[in-house]
């Protein structure tokens, strides 16, 4: 025989195979026979062509056969993986819950593995409480001494909340309000350093695991720390602010004052002003009398005696006058 038609049925024998084997898992069929899983060739080439990797398919029911979980059947592990769902994840927590007697049905399995979260860490977490440390949690006394708490929840997950439950976020908030709230009504922040467990035994009281997907197994106080004397400070900011305000309307009163000062002196000066005008008119009016006849000479002298009576008397009461007299004339 031709050593090249030889070759040629050699090559196509075995791209044949992988393609046969590569549809039909003919090695993966063997093992669910042996490990006693029910399945055919025809449905592991079937898979192949919707879509759905046998390898994945396949283990998840050998795993649940062994593990007693006979009620799974392929379609409904095929219908999960096509919906986007982790099929080993489901198998691994139903065997999980199945081992540790708790109730988990295939379909809350499923669609808790849907909603986005992992079952199997969440059945782990029924069986082994989880312990989650808030941050530090300030809150003040009465007495105004600032307090800085740490808190560890310890948790276990809720199968019956894990769809639509609130989440690790929801707790540490609530925990953390709690905290606030029993230290903000104690009397001072000595009756809290003495006994801690009085704020963990209020806030476990008031059910703060509600519509979580948790459930609250105790709180413990990890440390507490004294921090700022707020009360204090508060006090210290107040009576900084009233001095500010007094120094402000004495600031005010002293302009107003100033500005008072002023208007006086203006209005002083607008009158000397007047004054002065009104003396310049004088001789004016003067020369206008002696023109019209109204005023005669010995009208003028009388007047002028009188100036210099005046300024006599003011030059005596004048403090350090020499008594010098200004006689007057006539």
């Amino acid at each position: 025989m031709n050593p090249y038609v030889i070759l040629a049925f050699v090559v196509g024998a075995i791209v044949f195979l992988g393609i046969f084997f590569h549809y039909v898992p003919f090695f993966l069929w063997l093992s669910a026979k042996v490990s006693g899983v029910q399945i055919s060739l025809i449905q592991l080439f079937l898979m192949r062509i919707r879509n759905v990797p046998p390898y994945i398919i396949v283990p998840a029911m050998i795993e649940a056969h062994k593990a007693g979980l006979k009620t799974i059947t392929r379609d409904e592990l095929e219908a999960h993986y096509l919906a986007g769902g982790r099929v080993e994840k489901v198998v691994h927590a139903l065997v999980s819950a199945s081992k540790a007697n708790i109730e988990l049905s295939f379909q809350m399995a499923t669609a808790i593995d849907l909603a986005g979260r992992d079952v199997f860490e969440a059945v782990q977490m029924s069986v082994n409480p989880k312990v989650i440390d808030t941050p530090p949690v300030t809150a003040m006394a009465k007495d105004g001494i600032q307090l800085i708490a740490k808190a560890r929840v310890t948790v276990r997950a809720n199968i019956r909340q894990l769809v639509g439950g609130a989440g690790e976020d929801t707790i540490l908030a609530r925990v953390g309000e709690g905290i606030v709230s029993s230290i903000g009504s104690s009397e001072n922040h000595k009756s809290v350093l003495e006994n801690p467990d009085s704020i963990s035994k209020l806030v476990l009281r008031k059910g703060l695991d509600a519509g979580t997907a948790f459930e609250i197994l105790s709180i413990d106080i990890a440390d507490i720390d004294i921090g700022k004397n707020i009360g204090a400070e508060l006090q210290m900011d107040q009576a900084n602010a009233d001095k500010n305000i007094a120094q402000a309307k004495a600031e005010e009163r002293r302009a107003m004052a100033v500005a008072s000062e002023q208007e006086m002196k203006a209005k002083a000066q607008e009158a000397r002003a007047k004054v002065i005008e009104a003396e310049a008119e004088v001789p004016k009016a003067m020369a206008e009398a002696f023109r019209n006849g109204n005023l005669g000479i010995m009208d003028y002298y009388r007047m002028k005696n009188i100036e210099a009576d005046t300024s006599m008397r003011e030059t005596i009461a004048k403090p350090g006058s020499s008594g010098a007299s200004n006689k007057p004339l006539g």
